[in-house]
């Protein structure tokens, strides 16, 4: 019988695995620093989904990602990436910006 119980437990955990591992991840939206400029200024997302936001900061100097619509803060070291999940967000427009360089460095995110 303590063989039948250990060949459930495999079972349960190889069947656990399988379903966590075949769940849709979420949709991913690349922003690039370059120039002290965020590239896209405007980037669509689908709205009432959570995004993987991946940062790729080009410059060699850090920059931050900030957003109080987002409810979001992150800096960003020069020449690396980071991951920055936002949402679900309702349709609409959230404002970002570069901390380090506010002139030049501003953005939205569109959710429709």
């Amino acid at each position: 019988m303590a063989g039948l119980s250990k060949l459930f437990a495999v079972a349960f955990a190889a069947g656990f695995l399988l379903c966590t591992g075949a769940q849709a991840a979420e949709p991913e939206a690349l922003l690039v620093i370059k120039n002290h400029r965020f590239e896209p200024a405007e980037l669509k997302v689908p709205a009432g989904q959570r995004i993987k936001l991946i940062v790729h900061n080009q410059d060699s100097t850090p920059e931050e990602f900030e957003s109080h619509s987002l409810n979001r803060e992150k800096v960003i070291p020069g020449g690396s990436k980071v991951s920055i999940f936002i949402g679900p967000l309702t349709r609409g427009r959230y404002e970002f910006y570069g901390e380090y360089n506010e002139a030049t460095a501003k953005g939205v995110v569109v959710a429709e």
